[in-house]
């Protein structure tokens, strides 16, 4: 049974599987949108060891479930949409309040979000050229 809440401290170090149970990397550090106190991107640590080669990449935390009977992160995206994914060096992070830079990662992992960081819908994948943020309701 996954508790109601939880400290980061508890989450921090744990794996990051795809439904499967293949690890996909550890938790390294979780991202809290200050406007709202809700996270925003969980930090993904894969390769290396230690620092030595290690890459970290944002994966927006709407995409996480927590699993706290095998006390792991569930991902359940392609491992080549994170493989290709905009990755960063443990010692160069970005600038996780660029706008651009959130957006870039949320169209990547399939997350439209409003003009607020705290609001999420789907994009729509299906072809469409249009951009489902810039579109006003019907």
């Amino acid at each position: 049974m996954t508790p109601a809440v939880l400290s980061a401290s508890t989450l921090k170090g744990d794996a990051i599987v795809n439904p499967a149970g293949d690890k996909l990397g550890s938790l390294k550090e979780l991202m809290i949108d200050v406007a709202d106190g809700k996270i925003a991107y969980a930090v993904l640590s894969r390769g290396g060891f230690g620092r030595l080669g290690e890459r970290l990449f944002a994966v927006p935390w709407d995409l996480l479930t927590v699993d706290g009977d095998q006390k792991c992160l569930v991902l359940d995206v392609d491992e080549d949409v994170l493989e290709d994914s905009p990755g960063f060096d443990p010692d160069n992070w970005p600038t996780f309040s660029d706008s651009a830079w959130r957006q870039g990662v949320d169209r990547h992992f399939g997350v439209g979000r409003s003009t607020t960081p705290t609001q999420t819908t789907p994009i729509d994948r299906s072809g469409s050229s249009e951009d489902p943020a810039s579109t006003e309701p019907v």
